[in-house]
């Protein structure tokens, strides 16, 4: 798991496998380890020193960008998160849904043009990761989804270098999918007939024998039903 905060730009080496140049995500990076590489998370096999190679799967190269890059494109890189780290941006898994359109870039607005089947992932103020990078939605209509960039975000990542009619790494919030799938049943079941159960809690020191339970008096029952009731043993 990943959270869209980028550590370092790599460079694309040449080679018979994927390889990326880097240094400072090599710190930690083991053979076998994950690590996101334009927001698509990869199994490191080979570690050396000035690098890493990855093994792309055709399900890889048909759903993301990597089948476009040559040596010497600049990649994001992203280590995964550990449990005492900062989650900074979102929960970026690594599983790119779609690749999208780049738009325009202009004044550090991004507005990319993502297929309309991932809308119902998109809303205002919501999480996206493009290219490995968490961003937030500013806009979205038509398939068209706006974010604002920060001087940072730009310099920081590979975004510097991206101009229109580029394809980027989508990867819609995993919470807003699950979300989608939960109703979709829900709203089939209730088409169907099925029953919508409402499921309550009842912590357990309530459904405990109270001896002696006091009821309400005949009397209150008429009166206002939010002013203090009488009560009397039964």
């Amino acid at each position: 798991m990943f959270t869209g905060i980028v550590e370092e730009v790599g460079l694309v080496a040449a080679g018979p496998r994927f390889s990326v140049g880097c240094s400072l995500v090599l710190t930690d990076l083991t053979p076998g380890a994950s690590i996101a590489v334009n927001g698509v998370c990869l199994t490191a096999v080979e570690i050396r020193g000035d690098g890493f190679s990855a093994d792309l799967a055709p399900e890889t190269l048909r759903v993301t960008n990597l089948g476009d890059l040559k040596p010497g494109d600049p990649v994001n890189l992203e280590r995964p998160v550990t449990p005492t780290t900062r989650l900074s941006g979102h929960i970026v898994q690594g599983h790119v849904d779609r690749v999208g359109i780049l738009e325009s870039f202009e004044n550090y607005v991004l507005k990319v043009q993502v297929p309309k089947d991932l809308d119902r992932f998109l809303v205002y103020k919501g999480s996206i990761c493009i290219d490995g990078i968490s961003l937030t939605i500013a806009s979205v209509s038509d398939g068209l989804v706006t974010v604002a960039i920060i001087p940072h975000t730009w310099e920081a990542t590979n975004l510097h270098v991206r101009k229109p009619g580029d394809r980027v790494n989508i990867e819609c919030d995993v919470l807003a999918k699950h979300v989608d799938k939960l109703m979709s049943h829900l709203s089939h079941a209730h088409l169907c007939g099925g029953d919508l159960t409402t499921i309550t809690v009842i912590p357990a020191a309530l459904l405990e024998p109270v001896p002696h339970a006091p009821a309400f008096s005949k009397e209150s029952d008429t009166q206002d039903p939010f002013a203090r009731r009488s009560f009397e043993p039964e």
